[in-house]
């Protein structure tokens, strides 16, 4: 893997820009322990943007990143805070940054989009991208159509940029797989759900870690599919599905996923994760993690060779 010198990082390691709880707390951590943390723009204002950035690098000194969502109808304000910010890594999801390809060259950002199909690469290169994040199906919150072990190599087929393997990546196991098949680094969520330094509400990590993977569901197939855990808001989501509009569907999820990681409501809030969410026993530092993953992937790399 060689992430780490794309990056100026320790670990091969992403963390996901989750709405909500991906904020200047966990993100410096992350930073700080030697993986890319990552300030999830999702969810903030501006201001709140600016803040969060200004409160990392209060935190420490390492590289971050900021993730973006072009669908925003305020994306042009949140690019204002980045580039006055001088942030100098973006990973970019649900929408092109055409408009802003330019100004990012310009300023020397490294630009990181989410794929979830190789169709999506053809899109972006002449974009001149850094790299890419392969986000398979496994993950949660809105996802693809392809699973993380096919999307990966035909990524990896479709671009000479490096592949940032994401989707159900919860141990050193899945890390050492995902370089077999191409990738140079890996994109975690899930797994920061359950440390110390998430920022979730008590109740959402709770219900976490009595979850497997049979508890998890997919809502908005007929528009854009949804991974998270079952409770009353997704059987009611469904119930709606047969009869409502797109409209009317895309309406009653507003609101909900800060319902579920602020206030708790772990009933009628989206409690977004992905299928590995059975494989996390326990609440524990953002260091000790990605420790423990990189030690379990050193160990199945090393059982390899030796194998062989």
């Amino acid at each position: 893997m060689n992430l780490e010198k794309l990056l100026g990082i320790k670990y091969p390691i992403i963390q996901g820009g989750m709405a909500h709880i991906a904020t200047s707390e966990l993100a410096a951590a992350v930073s700080e322990a030697g993986g890319l943390g990552v300030i999830g723009s999702g969810g903030m204002s501006a201001e709140d943007l600016r803040d969060n950035i200004r409160d990392l690098r209060a935190k420490t000194k390492k590289p971050f990143a900021v993730n973006l969502m072009m669908l925003r109808p305020d994306t042009d304000d949140l690019v204002k805070v980045i580039l006055e910010e001088d942030v100098k890594i973006l990973t970019i999801g649900a929408g092109s940054y055409g408009k802003y390809a330019d100004i990012f060259k310009e300023k020397e950002i490294k630009v990181i989009p989410v794929i979830a199909s190789p169709v999506q690469i053809k899109r972006y290169e002449d974009y001149n991208p850094t790299a890419y994040i392969a986000e398979g199906m496994e993950a949660g919150g809105h996802i693809g159509q392809m699973t993380t072990i096919t999307l990966i190599p035909e990524a990896v087929n479709a671009t000479d940029r490096p592949i940032i393997a994401a989707g159900g990546i919860a141990s050193g196991r899945e890390i050492f797989a995902a370089e077999i098949l191409g990738a140079s680094g890996v994109q975690i969520g899930t797994g920061f759900l359950f440390t110390e330094e998430c920022p979730a509400h008590e109740n959402y990590k709770n219900i976490l870690l009595k979850s497997t993977s049979s508890k998890v569901t997919v809502i908005g197939n007929n528009n854009v599919p949804m991974r998270l855990l079952k409770n009353k808001m997704t059987r009611d989501y469904k119930n709606l599905e047969k009869s409502n509009s797109l409209e009317e569907l895309e309406y009653f999820t507003i609101g909900r996923l800060r319902k579920a990681v602020k206030e708790g409501d772990v009933v009628e809030g989206s409690v977004m994760t992905g299928l590995d969410v059975g494989r996390f026993n326990e609440i524990v530092p953002v260091k000790e993690f990605i420790e423990r993953i990189f030690r379990e992937y050193d160990e199945v790399k090393n059982g390899y060779k030796n194998q062989g």
